[in-house]
């Protein structure tokens, strides 16, 4: 890949790594390390990721081996998933006849 896409991929792996090494495996998100990500990077997608209830479904979503831990795969699913509802947001909101 080369671009701006390889510079996303990169951008995708570096956030991910930002928050990984704090505590424990660096390899992994903790359910704290998570939630640090979900305030700082994601924020205005996610709604309250302050609440412990959205933070303890999100980690229970993406936790697919549950071993209390988010790997870089199962983070992807994330990105990905944010990625196809914003996508699904704008073709919803292109798709609404304009006013006159």
């Amino acid at each position: 890949l080369s671009g701006k896409l390889s510079e996303r991929k990169q951008l995708m792996i570096q956030t991910f790594h930002k928050y990984s090494g704090n505590e424990g495996d660096k390899y992994t998100l903790s359910r704290a390390e998570l939630k640090e990500l979900l305030t700082t990077e994601l924020g205005t997608y996610l709604g309250n990721a302050q609440d412990k209830e959205a933070v303890d479904k999100v980690m229970k979503d993406l936790d697919s081996n549950n071993d209390g831990e988010v790997d870089f795969t199962e983070f992807v699913i994330l990105v990905g998933a944010l990625t196809v509802a914003c996508n699904d947001f704008f073709l919803e909101f292109n798709d609404k006849p304009e006013k006159k």
